[in-house]
C-alpha cells in the first residue's frame, strides 16, 4: 500500500500542538500520561496497539475518533522514553497507524514526519535479537512498514535521504543467521520500494549497501552480505547508473573524496561483477582506460581484478567484452615486472576455467616463456603445469613445448619447475593412464625429454633427472615385477639418445658406488701420509658427484670422519654398496644411516641432506637378483608371445631386442645379480634366436656376469661353450667379437678354447670367396690380440702370405663407377668389407704383441701410408670404386691413430706418417672426415692418444661444412677441459705436462701447418691466410682463458721455434723457411689477440725433439718472414677472393689427401647452385665465395650424408636470453641454455 506525497493542512486542522481536541482512549484504557508508572503506560499501550491492530481503512467512525490519540502517540513524551518496550509499543501504533490513515498521513510535520521515522527505524535494531520476547512485536513492526510502504512517505521530505541511510544501515546490522527468510524478505521489501520508487540513489545511500561487500566486512557478517547481494539484483535496472556514476567519479575523474569506499573499488568492482554483470556495465570501459594508466601500481591493481573477473567460472567477460580482453592480454607485455608476474598467474585460473582462450592466452605465454626476470619464466611453467594436472586437454602441445624450452632455462629454479613438472604430468597420465591412451600419447616425448637433460654439464641437473627416474618414470617403491615391467616397456620405448643417457646414468651411480667402495678399502688399511693422500683424492672425487661440490668437500670430509669413528656405520655403507644388497636391504640401510646422522636439535641439517644426496646416487633402488629375474621373466613372456608388448605400444621384437640391450648395460652395473641358473637359460634361449642383435647382446652379458659358470654352473657352460665357438666362426663380425672375448673373459682353459677357434678358421681362409672372410678376420684379430703369446707367431704367416699378400694387394673385382664418394654399407662390397677387416686384424695383432722387436709394425705403418698416399687405391689398377676408396681411407686413417695409442708404436710413427693420418680430416668424403674426427674425438677425450693428434682439428678449419667445424670447436673445448681438469686433480700429472698441458699443442699444430700440402708458397696472401685461420680455430678455444699466463707461454713456444729447425728435414731452407713463418703468423695472431701475451712467460716451454732440432747456440732468428703489408691483410679480414677452403682442391702429390671436387648448399649470400651437379673428372674446383656446406642440406657425396651422433655430449654454454623487440619497453634475457648435443637443440 503506498502513501501518496504529504499535503499540507490547513492551519485550524488538528495539530501536533493542539489542546483542544479531546484524546479519545479505546475502551477500558485509561489515560497515558507521565504522572503514571512505566508498568501501567506499558500495560494501556498493549491495549491501544491492540485496537490498532484490530483497526482497518474502512473503519472511517473509528479513524476520527482516534486521531487525537494517533497525534498525542506522536509527542516527545513517547517517541523520547526511555522505557525500550514503551518505544517499541509506540512504534507498531505508528505503523499501524500509517497503515489505517493512508493514503492521507496524520502528520502535518515534516520535522514532525522525520522524528517519527528515525524513531521507528531506532526500534528496528531490536530485531537482531530473535530470542527476546518482544522479537515478534519487531517482527511485527518490520513487516508491517514492509507492506505499506510506509517510508515512501518520506520522499518528498528534504532530508528524506538521511533517514533512509538511517534505515538501511540499521537493517544490514541486525540482519543475522538466525533470522529467517521472512524477515529477509522484508527487509528486501522495504529497502527495494525505496530504490525503486525513489529519483535516484544517492552515493551516501550506495555506499550503505556497498559497504557490506567489502572483503572486511564481508567476513564480519555474511547475513549482510547476502542482503546487499539480493539487493542489487533485484534493482538492477535502477540502481547500475548510480554504480557507474560512483565509479566514473573515482576511476575515470579520480575524485576519491566523493567515497569512502574509494580505496576499495576494484573489491567493490569483483563483487559486483559476481552479483551481476549488468551492475557494470558503463564500468567496463572506465577499466579499459585504468588498464592504460602511468602507475603501474594502479595497472597492476586493475590486472588483478580483471584476472579475476576474467577467470572465475562462469564468466562470459572475454567473449560480452573482447576490447577489454584485447587490452588486458596487452598486459602480459608490460614493462612492470609485478603487472606481467599477475597476467601470468592469471593464465593457469583462466585456461582451467576457460579453456577456450587457450588459443589467444598461448601467443602471449610464449612471450613470458622467455622473459629476462626467473620468477616470471617460473610461473609460466606452473600455470601450464597447473593446468595440465586438472585435465591434459586444458594444455595444447605450443603450451607444453614452453614448458619442454625452460627445461634448459639458464636459472636453476625455473629449469627444476620444467622438469618437476613435466614429470608429474608423465606419472600421472603415461604411467597411471588416468585419462587414456590418447593423452599418454601426448606427453610420451617427456620420457625422452627429461632424459636428454642428462647431457647437461651441471651437476644438479643430473641428480635431478636421477630423481625424477626413481620417483617419477620407474617409482621405486613399486613392487619389484610392477617395477620391472615399467622399466622394460620405459626402455623399449626411448629413443637412442635417451637410451645412452640412461645409461649412463646407471654408469656414474656405478662409478660413485665404486669411489665409495674405494673410500671405505682405504679405511681398512693403516693409517699413512699415502693413504691420506689417497683418501682426500677419493673425497674431492666423491664431492664432485654432489651439489655445489664446494660446500660438498666440507661435509664429505666430515662425513668421512664418522665413518673412521664409527664401525657400525661403515659395515651398514659396506652392506649398502655390496653387489648383493637388494632393494629392500638399500632402503633400510638409507634409513639407518640417516637415522643415525640425524640431529634432533637440528630440523634443517645440511650435512645430513648431502650424505642423502650420496646414498640415493649409490643405493641400489630399483635393480637387484630379484629385479634381473623378473626382467628375464618378462622378456620371456615376449619370446613366447604370452607378454602384453602390443598394449603397451611396443612390438614384440622391439621388446626382446630392448629387453636384451637393457639386461646388457644392467651386466656391467650389476654382474652378480645375473649369477642364476634361470637367467642364463633364458640367455641361451635367446642365443640361438634368429635376430642377430638379440644374440650378440646375449653373448656379451654372458662376457660380463660369467665368470662363475664354469665353477657354479657346469651344466651351462656345457651348452655355452658348442654355442661361442659356432658365433666365432660363422656369425656376425659383432658376434664373433664377443663370442672370442666371451670365452677369454669366463673359462679357464681359454688357450685351449681359442685354439680350436684359430686353427681351423687360420687354414681356411680363401679370398675369393670375401663374404665367408669377414667374420673369421673378426674372430682372428681378437683372438691374437687378448692371446698374443700363444698366436702372435702363427699369425705373422697368416698376416704376410694372406693378408698383405693376397687380399690387400689384389683385387679381385671391379667396383661400380657410380661417381658417389660413399655408399651405405649394404652396399659395400664384400672384398673391401674384407680388406677393411684385414687392416683392423693387423692392428689387433700388433696391439697384442706391444713390441716391434720384428718390425713388423714399421711394415704395417708403411703398408697403411701407401694407401693413404694412393688415396685407398693400393694397387693403383683404377679397378676399386670412389666409395670403395673413401672406406680404405678412413680404414687406414683409424688404423695409424688406433696404434698410436700405443706407446711403443707411436714413438715409430714418422712425422710424415702422423700428417698423412692427420689429412684424413680433410678427406673429400664427408663422411669420412665426420668419422674419422669423431674417432679421433673419443680417443682424446679419454687421453688415449697423444697430444699431438689434438693438433689434427686445426685442419677442421678448412671443412666447406658448417656443422663440421662447430663439432671440431666443441671436440677442442671439452679436451681441452678434461685435461685442465685432469692436471688439477692429479698432482702428480705435473711430471707429465709435455703430453698434458693443452697449450703444447701449438708446436705440433704448427708444424702440422708448415707441411700442409696446400701450403706452398710462404708468400701468398692467400695461403697464409688459410695457414691464419687454422691456427685461429685452436688458438682462439686455448686463448679463452689465461690460465698461468699461458698467452705468453705459447708466444713464448712459437719464438723458441723459430731458434730451432724442422727436424723432418733440417737443412731443407723452404722447409725452415715455411715453419718460421707459420711461427711468424701465430705470433702475429697471439700478439692482436692477447694484451697479455707480452708479460714473462711463467716457464721455458720445451720443445718435441721428433718434430724440432735442439736450438744452436749461436743462431739468431730475429726476421720477419711476413711483410708488415702482409700482417695488416691478415688481421683486417678483408674479404677473400676465394673460401678458407680455396686451396684444398689442388692435388696433392704425396699426401693421398683428395681434393675436393664438389661443396653444396649454401648460407644466404652465396652463388653456388645447391642443386648443381658436378662431375668428379672435371677437375678441381675452388669454393664459392662465403659459401657453407649445412650437414642438413644436399650432400657434398650425392646422398644424404650418415649422421653419426657422439656418445660424448656436447659441450653446453649458456646463451643470453633474447625477447622480442616490440614485447615491452625494457629488454632483457629469454634464460635459454643451448647444447651442442643434436638432441638437445631447440
Amino acid at each position: 500500500m503506498d502513501f501518496p506525497p504529504v499535503q499540507p493542512k490547513p492551519p485550524s486542522g488538528l495539530g501536533l500542538g493542539s489542546s483542544d481536541a479531546k484524546i479519545a482512549y479505546p475502551p477500558g484504557v485509561k489515560e497515558i500520561t507521565d504522572k503514571i508508572t512505566n508498568d501501567e503506560v506499558v500495560k494501556r499501550l498493549k491495549m491501544v496497539v491492540k485496537t490498532f491492530m484490530d483497526m482497518d481503512q474502512d473503519s472511517e467512525d473509528e479513524k476520527q475518533q482516534y486521531l487525537p490519540l494517533a497525534l498525542h502517540l506522536a509527542s516527545e513524551f513517547f517517541l523520547r522514553n526511555p522505557n525500550k518496550d514503551v518505544r517499541l509499543l509506540v512504534a507498531c501504533c505508528l505503523a499501524d497507524i500509517f497503515r489505517i490513515y493512508a493514503p492521507e498521513a496524520p502528520y502535518t510535520s515534516h520535522d514532525k514526519l522525520k522524528d517519527i521515522f528515525l524513531f521507528i527505524t531506532r526500534q528496528l535494531k531490536g530485531l537482531e535479537d530473535t530470542k527476546s520476547p518482544q522479537f515478534n512485536r519487531y517482527f511485527y513492526l518490520l513487516e508491517n512498514l514492509a507492506w505499506v510502504k510506509s517510508y515512501n512517505i518520506c520522499f518528498e521530505l528534504e532530508d528524506c535521504n538521511e533517514i533512509f541511510i538511517q534505515l538501511f544501515r540499521t537493517l544490514f546490522s541486525v540482519i543475522n543467521n538466525s533470522h529467517n527468510k521472512k524477515v529477509q524478505m522484508h527487509m528486501l521489501d522495504l529497502m527495494s520500494s525505496i530504490i525503486m520508487e525513489g529519483d535516484g540513489v544517492t552515493q551516501e545511500l550506495l555506499d550503505s549497501i556497498l559497504i557490506n561487500l567489502i572483503p572486511a566486512h564481508k567476513n564480519l557478517n555474511k547475513q549482510a552480505f547476502d542482503l546487499a547481494k539480493v539487493l542489487l539484483k533485484r534493482t538492477v535496472q535502477i540502481i547500475e547508473a548510480s554504480i557507474a556514476n560512483f565509479f566514473n567519479q573515482v576511476l575515470v575523474l579520480g575524485r576519491s573524496s566523493v567515497s569512502d569506499l574509494s580505496e576499495h573499488v576494484f573489491d567493490l568492482i569483483q563483487e559486483l561483477f559476481a552479483i551481476d554483470p549488468h551492475l557494470l556495465l558503463s564500468v567496463m570501459p572506465q577499466l579499459e582506460f585504468k588498464l592504460k594508466s602511468n602507475d603501474g601500481e594502479e595497472r597492476l591493481a586493475v590486472v588483478r581484478l580483471l584476472a579475476k573477473l576474467f577467470g572465475s567460472k562462469d564468466s562470459d567477460l572475454a567473449t560480452q567484452n573482447r576490447p577489454l580482453w584485447q587490452c588486458f592480454l596487452g598486459r602480459f607485455n608490460d614493462i612492470h615486472v609485478p603487472v606481467r608476474l599477475e597476467s601470468v598467474k592469471f593464465a593457469s585460473h583462466c585456461l582451467m576455467n576457460h579453456p577456450d582462450l587457450a588459443k589467444d592466452l598461448t601467443e602471449y605465454l610464449k612471450v613470458r616463456s622467455h622473459d629476462p626476470e626467473e620468477a616470471i619464466r617460473h610461473d609460466v611453467i606452473v600455470t601450464i603445469i597447473t593446468a595440465g594436472k586438472r585435465d591434459l586437454s586444458l594444455v595444447n602441445d605450443q603450451l607444453l613445448g614452453f614448458v619442454r624450452e625452460r627445461t634448459l632455462d639458464k636459472r636453476w629454479r625455473v629449469r627444476k619447475e620444467a622438469m618437476m613438472g613435466l614429470a608429474q604430468l608423465y606419472k600421472k597420465y603415461c604411467l597411471h593412464a588416468e585419462a587414456g591412451r590418447e593423452a599418454a600419447e601426448k606427453v610420451s616425448w617427456i620420457k625422452d625429454k627429461l632424459l636428454h637433460i642428462y647431457y647437461q654439464n651441471s651437476i644438479d641437473d643430473k641428480l635431478l633427472v636421477e630423481k625424477i627416474f626413481a620417483q617419477y618414470l620407474v617409482p621405486h617403491n613399486l613392487e619389484t615385477e610392477e617395477r620391472m615391467k615399467c622399466l622394460y616397456y620405459l626402455y623399449a620405448s626411448l629413443d637412442p639418445n635417451a637410451v645412452k643417457a640412461l645409461n649412463e646414468m646407471w654408469k656414474c651411480q656405478n662409478l660413485l658406488r665404486s669411489h665409495v667402495r674405494e673410500l671405505l678399502d682405504l679405511h681398512k688399511q693403516p693409517a699413512s701420509e699415502a693413504n691420506s693422500s689417497a683418501m682426500f683424492g677419493k673425497l674431492m672425487t666423491i664431492a664432485k658427484n654432489l651439489p655445489d661440490p664446494g660446500k660438498a668437500q666440507d661435509f664429505v670430509k666430515k662425513f668421512n670422519q664418522v665413518l673412521g669413528d664409527d664401525e657400525k656405520l661403515r659395515s651398514q655403507l659396506e652392506l649398502l654398496i655390496s653387489p648383493t644388497c637388494s632393494c629392500k636391504q638399500a632402503d633400510v640401510c638409507v634409513r639407518e644411516i640417516a637415522r643415525k646422522l640425524a640431529n634432533p636439535k637440528q630440523p634443517t641439517n645440511p650435512f645430513l641432506e648431502m650424505v642423502k644426496f650420496l646414498l640415493e646416487r649409490i643405493a641400489p633402488v630399483h635393480i637387484d637378483s630379484e629385479a634381473i629375474s623378473a626382467l628375464v621373466k618378462l622378456m620371456n613372456k615376449s619370446i613366447e608371445g604370452t607378454a602384453d608388448d602390443e598394449e603397451e605400444g611396443v612390438s614384440p621384437d622391439t621388446a626382446i631386442r630392448a629387453g636384451l640391450e637393457l639386461l646388457k648395460v644392467l651386466s656391467f652395473t650389476h654382474p652378480t645379480s645375473f649369477h642364476s641358473a634361470e637367467t642364463y637359460e633364458s640367455l641361451l634361449q635367446c642365443l640361438r634366436m634368429e635376430d642377430d642383435k638379440v644374440a650378440e647382446a646375449a653373448i656379451q652379458i654372458f662376457r660380463n656376469t660369467g665368470h662363475k659358470i664354469e665353477t657354479d654352473l657346469p651344466q651351462i657352460r656345457s651348452t655355452l661353450i658348442p654355442i661361442l665357438h659356432q658365433k666365432a666362426k660363422r656369425g656376425t663380425p659383432h658376434q664373433a667379437k664377443q663370442a672370442v672375448h666371451c670365452i677369454h673373459a669366463i673359462f679357464t682353459n681359454k688357450e685351449v678354447q681359442l685354439a680350436q677357434i684359430f686353427e681351423p678358421l687360420s687354414r681356411s681362409l680363401n679370398a675369393d670367396v670375401p663374404e665367408q672372410l669377414i667374420t673369421p678376420l673378426v674372430s682372428l684379430g681378437h683372438i691374437s690380440m687378448l692371446a698374443p703369446d700363444q698366436f702372435a707367431s702363427p699369425m705373422k704367416s697368416v698376416v704376410a702370405n694372406f693378408i698383405v699378400k693376397d687380399l690387400l694387394m689384389n683385387d679381385r673385382s671391379t667396383g661400380e663407377k657410380n661417381g658417389k664418394l660413399w655408399s651405405p654399407d649394404e652396399e659395400v662390397s664384400p672384398e673391401v668389407l674384407a680388406k677393411v677387416q684385414a687392416i683392423k686384424l693387423l692392428v689387433r695383432w700388433l696391439l697384442g704383441m706391444k713390441n716391434n722387436q720384428s718390425k713388423s709394425a714399421n711394415s704395417t705403418l708403411r703398408l697403411l701410408s701407401a694407401m693413404l698416399v694412393s688415396e685407398g687405391d693400393l694397387t693403383e689398377q683404377k679397378r676399386i670404386s670412389k666409395s670403395d676408396m673413401s672406406r680404405l681411407r678412413l680404414a687406414a686413417g683409424s688404423a695409424i691413430m688406433k696404434l698410436a695409442q700405443e706407446p711403443c708404436y707411436h714413438e715409430i710413427i714418422t712425422p710424415e706418417q702422423f700428417q698423412l693420418c692427420a689429412l684424413v680430416i680433410n678427406d673429400e668424403c664427408y663422411q669420412v672426415r665426420q668419422i674419422f674426427a669423431q674417432k679421433l674425438h673419443k680417443a682424446l677425450v679419454k687421453l688415449l692418444l697423444p697430444l699431438e693428434y689434438m693438433a689434427i682439428f686445426a685442419l677442421c678449419a678448412k671443412d666447406p661444412v658448417k656443422e663440421r667445424r662447430a663439432h671440431a670447436r666443441q671436440c677442442l673445448l671439452k679436451n681441452i677441459s678434461i685435461r685442465r681438469e685432469y692436471i688439477k686433480q692429479n698432482p702428480m700429472a705435473t711430471e707429465k705436462l709435455l703430453s698434458l698441458l693443452p697449450e703444447y699443442v701449438v708446436p705440433y699444430m704448427i708444424h702440422l701447418l708448415a707441411h700442409d700440402p696446400d701450403f706452398t708458397k710462404p708468400q701468398d696472401v692467400d695461403q697464409l691466410r688459410d695457414i691464419k685461420e687454422c691456427l685461429w680455430f685452436m688458438l682462439e678455444v686455448l686463448m679463452t682463458k689465461n690460465e698461468n699466463n699461458s698467452h705468453a707461454f705459447m708466444k713464448k713456444m712459437a719464438e723458441n721455434i723459430k731458434l730451432t729447425r724442422d727436424a723432418q728435414s733440417p737443412d731443407e731452407p723452404k722447409t725452415n723457411e715455411k715453419l718460421y713463418t707459420v711461427c711468424d703468423v701465430a705470433l702475429c695472431v697471439i700478439n692482436s689477440k692477447s694484451a697479455l701475451c707480452n708479460a714473462d712467460s711463467p716457464k721455458d716451454p720445451v720443445l718435441p725433439t721428433k718434430f724440432f732440432t735442439q736450438p744452436e747456440k749461436d743462431f739468431c732468428n730475429d726476421r720477419s718472414y711476413i711483410s708488415e703489408e702482409t700482417r695488416v691483410l691478415l688481421l683486417t679480414g678483408k674479404p677473400k677472393p676465394a673460401g678458407v677452403l680455396g686451396a684444398v682442391n689442388k692435388p696433392l702429390s704425396a699426401t693421398g689427401r683428395k681434393p675436393y671436387v664438389r661443396s653444396t648448399g649454401t648460407e644466404p649470400g652465396s652463388n653456388a647452385n645447391a642443386n648443381s651437379e658436378l662431375n668428379p673428372s672435371t677437375g678441381n674446383r675452388s669454393r664459392e665465395p662465403n659459401s657453407e656446406t649445412s650437414e642438413t642440406g644436399v650432400s657434398e657425396n650425392e646422398e644424404n650424408p650418415v649422421r653419426i651422433i657422439s656418445v660424448i655430449p656436447g659441450k653446453v654454454e649458456p646463451v643470453k636470453n633474447k625477447v622480442k623487440r616490440n614485447s615491452f619497453k625494457k629488454g632483457g634475457d629469454d634464460g635459454q641454455i643451448k647444447t651442442g648435443s643434436s638432441f638437445c637443440k631447440n
